[in-house]
């Protein structure tokens, strides 16, 4: 039951309805602007979600539930947080400026409190299903939820249905019984381009009941409902059912003396009906017919209140784009903006003074009081809701690499090691992949650690005595999440596993496993949860054309260029599995640390921010280097690359490799220096964080740090002018072909440009010129007739 009363959430809404719209016209038309630019803040589009945000924040929102706030009810979301105090005036009035409140709510840079960025559409509403399915995964562990079960919730418009992704969240949903989620969809009909088609809220029910959803429509508000009572109310309810979007649209921008014309055009009958209609003025007559339920407060409060089970459920809340404005009902009002005319119209019909336009409690005779009240609100009772974890000890991570093995392979066996154990480390890491566990390695850690469910699911084949290599046992103490073949699912389960520790109080590790190539197809989600700050590792295999047979589709080009460029994620292609050892026991740490952003001088990284981990990895067995164990190659392997052949002072050629190429390098490095003197082979294992130190260093030199030295400098300084670095990559040559500039040295890259094909391992690199014979070669064309 809520604390604040119907007449107050009333006055909330209209509070809010002003601060949200005051905001977007500071931006737009008071705050000086150093260029032509509209900033734009979809008034509009806050308009038709502030009674559904106020009845969901002041009444029916406990501390345990987490919200995604429809990212063009940004303002809405900013104002009910200075309502309360989260929020300052001075962020409200640089909104959408430089340091103020976000465009769209952001976890990172907000400091009000954001439970899931939105951003992208159709992400936020996405990620609310996998945040519920977290929350049930750490609820069944002994070690589990401390917290209160809370709701997960989506505030969704309508045009976000549109996107892809959200039915790919219901699937998954409803294989993993889906609980304790709310979407709440502002069905304002009104898109960015037009209006949304005709009957689209029949097919939404339909696919969510097909997927095991409430669908509670939330069609009209009281004043309707009272007058459908009405003598005549009966028909005046027809003709609201059947009015087409447009139309409806249309006659609320134009008010309530059309809508009288168009009404008893339609309806006049002399009698009843006409009666009901002639009984209110235009000004009493538009607030009926604007009085849908998604923006009346008292209604929406009461639909809330009415849920008491935990399925999911969608409310199909019907609302008028703009409503309570000047452009209400304007086909283009979603990028629009009342001018400054109507806004001071606007401000006198809302009773705003001249001068108290940011007083979050204006228009209230008792602010004082009225903020007591507001005080009392359960979901803002306990403040911030921004939980925390201990960080889990890292054991070593010690692997034998006296044999051929590939680093896929090095990977599982990582893994089937810690399963073995009982370390905390263990015991949090949870994998997921969609649909190819088996071909990723995870089978032996899934066999001996078990899939998730709430409820035991018995393994039918092993019940049957059938032989298998997969034990498919799902159980509540399982720590696989198996899902189906849907990249964005994959990277948005890692968003929400990966902020367990901050919205649930419990830290887990999730590593996530996806065929290389398509980690293009979830690209936007995994942008997505490394701009939330989700801490994850993902690990993209089989990589490159050294799948070879698989054929082009699978053979991934671009992969390591989006592990460089992509904020928030170190990424790493390791070729031994002692490299892959160092780098895992270093992940696991990384993971976890939320320091401040000082580099560190060694190698200008700011490792101490902590982040998300992307490993690249191949399925070819290539012989391993022996054991090491030294500093230099350790720590090499973690900053980013380390010398396998230490150049001498007279070196005319290095090989810089990264990944499943090493030993193409290093035996035509082997080749060449057959007559050549002091050559060297430089190991790569992440060009990202050689490139993020050396262009930071940079950075630092031209800010006064005459010193500031990256790693990268740090190797290749003692290098002659005249050396040549030959660069290889089973991806795109861009990858390494930068570390020329580092100093100055002429540059040879090799790499994949173009679409791969089905064919042997050595005949694709002789293709695409990866093998020794083609480095060779390079380097005997370059020096052909002079003397390096």
């Amino acid at each position: 039951m809520s604390t604040i009363p119907a007449e107050d959430l009333k006055i909330i809404e209209q509070r809010l309805l002003w601060l949200s719209h005051w905001m977007i016209h500071n931006a737009n038309h008071i705050r000086p602007k150093a260029d032509g630019i509209k900033v734009g803040g979809h008034q509009a589009s806050s308009a038709s979600m502030v009674s559904i945000m106020t009845a969901l924040y002041f009444s029916a929102l406990r501390p345990a539930d987490r919200v995604a706030v429809k990212p063009h009810a940004s303002p809405v979301f900013h104002a009910i947080q200075y309502l309360m105090g989260n929020q300052t005036l001075e962020k409200l009035q640089n909104f959408r400026g430089y340091g103020g409140a976000q465009s769209y709510p952001s976890r990172t840079k907000d400091i009000d409190d954001v439970d899931f960025s939105t951003g992208s559409v159709g992400l936020g509403v996405a990620v609310t299903s996998f945040a519920s399915i977290v929350q049930d995964y750490i609820d069944a562990k002994s070690w589990g939820c401390d917290q209160p079960m809370g709701r997960m919730i989506a505030l969704v418009g309508d045009a976000e249905l549109d996107e892809g992704n959200i039915y790919e969240a219901l699937q998954e949903g409803w294989k993993n019984d889906l609980r304790n989620c709310w979407w709440i969809i502002d069905y304002n009909r009104q898109s960015l381009d037009g209006v949304v088609r005709e009957g689209l809220f029949k097919r939404v029910e339909q696919i969510f009941d097909a997927f095991g959803w409430d669908v509670v429509r939330v069609k009209y508000g009281q004043l309707q409902r009272a007058a459908f009572e009405e003598p005549g109310g009966d028909r005046l309810r027809k003709w609201i059912d059947d009015c087409p979007n447009q139309l409806y649209s249309a006659l609320t921008y134009m008010g309530g003396a059309v809508w009288r014309e168009r009404l008893m055009d339609a309806l006049g009958d002399q009698g009843d009906v006409s009666a009901l209609i002639e009984r209110r003025s235009d000004k009493d007559l538009a607030d009926l017919m604007e009085n849908l339920g998604g923006n009346c407060v008292a209604t929406m409060a009461e639909t809330f209140e009415a849920i008491d089970h935990d399925r999911p459920v969608c409310f199909l809340a019907y609302t008028i784009k703009g409503w309570g404005t000047p452009i209400a009902g304007h086909k283009d009002n979603h990028g629009g903006l009342m001018n400054k005319t109507q806004m001071a119209e606007w401000q006198a019909y809302m009773g705003v003074a001249e001068g108290a336009e940011w007083e979050p409690f204006a228009t209230i005779e008792t602010p004082k009081t009225f903020k007591e009240k507001l005080a009392k609100t359960p979901f803002f009772a306990k403040g911030r809701r921004r939980y925390n974890d201990s960080l889990i000890n890292v054991p070593a991570i010690a692997l034998s690499t006296d044999r051929e093995i590939s680093t896929q392979m090095a990977f599982g066996k990582i893994l089937a090691d810690l399963s073995k154990g009982d370390s905390v480390l263990a015991q949090r890491i949870v994998t997921t992949s969609p649909d190819v566990t088996g071909t990723t390695n995870l089978g032996p850690w899934v066999n001996r650690r078990k899939l998730f469910a709430r409820d035991p699911q018995t393994d039918t084949f092993k019940a049957e005595n059938i032989p298998s290599t997969a034990k498919w046992d799902f159980a509540p103490e399982g720590q696989h999440i198996e899902l189906g073949i849907a990249e964005m699912n994959l990277f948005l389960l890692l968003a929400a596993m990966g902020l367990s520790h901050s919205l649930f109080g419990k830290r887990l590790i999730p590593i996530g496993t996806v065929y290389d190539p398509f980690v293009s197809r979830g690209l936007d989600a995994l942008n997505y949860a490394c701009y939330q700050d989700a801490r994850f590792i993902i690990v993209g295999t089989p990589s490159g054309v050294t799948l070879a047979p698989e054929g082009g589709a699978h053979q991934s080009i671009a992969s390591p260029l989006i592990g460089m460029s992509q904020d928030g994620l170190a990424a790493f292609e390791p070729a031994f599995a002692d490299e892959l050892a160092v780098i895992i026991e270093w992940a696991f740490a990384y993971l976890q640390k939320d320091g401040e952003g000082d580099r560190d001088e060694r190698t200008w990284l700011r490792d101490e921010t902590g982040g998300s981990v992307y490993l690249r990895l191949t399925t070819n067995p290539i012989e391993q280097p022996g054991k090491r164990v030294d500093d230099a190659f350790c720590q090499g392997a973690i900053d980013g690359a380390y010398w396998l052949r230490k150049p001498g002072p007279s070196c005319e050629v290095v090989i810089a490799y990264q990944g499943a190429v090493a030993p193409e390098a290093i035996k035509a490095a082997g080749i060449i220096a057959d007559g050549r003197r002091d050559g060297g082979v430089l190991a790569v294992t992440s060009a990202d964080r050689l490139n993020a130190g050396w262009t930071a260093a940079q950075r630092a030199r031209l800010n006064g740090n005459p010193n500031a030295q990256s790693h990268i400098e740090a190797l290749l300084s003692d290098l002659p002018r005249n050396c040549v670095l030959v660069t290889v990559i089973d991806g795109h040559p861009a990858t390494l072909s930068w570390l020329g500039a580092v100093h100055g040295h002429q540059t040879i890259p090799h790499g994949v440009e173009h679409f791969g094909q089905t064919g042997s391992i050595a005949e694709l690199y002789r293709h695409f010129r990866l093998d020794a014979a083609s480095l060779v070669r390079s380097v005997s064309e370059l020096t052909d007739g002079r003397r390096i």
